[in-house]
């Protein structure tokens, strides 16, 4: 199996999608980190995400994207109750809120659809999201369309979110596309932190936007970076930090190393403990039939658990959505019991 240094433990300008060395990523210390649930005072003791996401806000040679108020929050608690998923707490404000909960099958898997009603991010717009998933809960995080980046002229766009799962907990992130349109930066910072027993699946597809000249990166940035870390009885330590950064006006992001001549990124997380090498060379394998470049990699292992990162190339969302839609039906089938996904948004 060929591998691509999807997950990188430095900071490093570009998705690297070419030949790596060896896929385990190897011990890391972590510096420690605010706690992303922090509560409100009074006695309506809410959740505020606003006040944590600000403490881990990553540094920028843009201006800041920061507002003095985001321009949408989120935050949603799931628990388990009588053998089915459900919302123990639910806090919305400004353009960010979540469709009424359902269940696509017998699991007891709740699913939300993450809905904004503004329909873009604009420049200086900073969105904040916090999810937990109490012990044993299962929750499918999904979007309504497309989350689509339009022009951020002297500052960029932002979304900041902060995952937590409890022991035996189980999340699927499966947002629709991101679209970079041109003169649009977008930075998305996303930190996990997990149990051993939790099981995390996140899929990602980023796609160029319309440019009236029909060329592909005309956006000015873009920075996703996913901090994975295992909460243990003994502290806390990072599984992974997968990096990518993507900035056309200063590389030629079409050649060797960059995008391999392709236009559209897919990646696909996956940390769990049943995660090892013989799953990733079947992935690796199932990948075959789809018109991309796929690479994989995996991280060492903390307290029995693994991550798994895909790296694929293509040139369409449809091609990239089918890979990745097959993968993770392989995953919910094997370790579920589940059919594949079928969100039926449109």
């Amino acid at each position: 199996m060929s591998t691509i240094p999807a997950v990188e433990l430095v900071e490093t300008h570009a998705p690297g999608l070419g030949p790596a060395a060896s896929p385990d990523l190897g011990p890391c210390p972590s510096p420690a980190a605010p706690d992303p649930r922090k509560l409100e005072s009074g006695p309506s003791r809410q959740w505020a995400p606003h006040a944590a996401h600000h403490a881990a806000a990553p540094k920028s040679g843009l201006a800041a994207s920061a507002v003095k108020e985001p321009m949408g929050e989120l935050a949603l608690r799931i628990g388990k109750r009588a053998g089915r998923s459900v919302a123990t707490h639910q806090y919305h404000r400004g353009a960010l809120r979540v469709l009424r909960p359902h269940y696509l099958d017998d699991s007891g898997q709740v699913c939300y659809v993450l809905v904004n009603p503004g329909g873009a991010y604009l420049g200086a717009d900073l969105f904040l999201l916090d999810v937990d998933v109490e012990a044993g809960a299962g929750l499918l995080l999904t979007t309504q369309s497309a989350t689509k980046v339009y022009r951020t002229p002297g500052s960029f766009a932002e979304q900041r979110m902060a995952l937590r799962l409890g022991d035996g907990a189980r999340l699927e992130l499966m947002p629709d596309q991101l679209i970079a349109y041109r003169q649009s930066s977008y930075r998305q910072n996303t930190r996990v932190t997990l149990r051993p027993s939790s099981s995390l699946v996140m899929a990602e597809v980023i796609t160029p936007g319309w440019a009236p000249d029909g060329a592909s990166f005309k956006y000015e940035e873009l920075r996703l970076r996913n901090e994975i870390h295992v909460e243990t009885d003994g502290g806390t330590e990072l599984l992974a930090l997968d990096n990518l950064l993507i900035r056309p006006p200063l590389n030629d992001v079409t050649g060797l190393g960059f995008m391999e001549g392709f236009s559209h990124l897919g990646s696909l997380v996956v940390v769990d403990a049943r995660v090892n090498q013989a799953l990733a060379d079947e992935l690796h394998a199932l990948t075959a039939g789809y018109k991309a470049h796929t690479g994989m990699s995996l991280t060492r292992s903390i307290a029995g658990t693994t991550g798994l990162v895909l790296r694929a190339l293509s040139n369409s969302t449809g091609e990239l959505n089918s890979l990745l839609g097959a993968c993770t039906a392989l995953l919910r089938e094997r370790w579920h019991g589940q059919a594949p996904l079928n969100l039926r948004k449109y």
